[in-house]
């Protein structure tokens, strides 16, 4: 496993929500340019640095660009004593 962050790190502190691959479903490529900098800029969406597809932050559907209706790979995260770690495999999205 892999530590993310620390609780107090996230925001809305008291929930963990949704840890996605960071893979574009498009081409494979990382969503992001900048370390760190993955929505876009009304932090609506996750964007594609790429070709600004736009995924939605609950679920990782794409609803613009040219992987819409495909989404993102789900990870399964977990808290342990304040932090939140993620696992070691992806879960599998049929």
């Amino acid at each position: 496993m892999q530590r993310l962050c620390g609780l107090a790190d996230i925001p809305d502190g008291d929930a963990i929500g949704v840890a996605y691959r960071n893979r574009c479903p498009h081409l494979g490529i990382e969503l992001n340019f900048m370390p760190d900098v993955f929505l876009d800029t009304e932090q609506r969406y996750i964007q594609c640095a790429n070709h600004s597809a736009l995924f939605q932050i609950e679920d990782g559907l794409c609803v613009f660009g040219p992987c819409q209706g495909e989404s993102l790979v789900t990870v399964a995260v977990q808290l342990i004593d304040e932090d939140v770690w993620l696992s070691a495999e992806p879960d599998k999205k049929d």
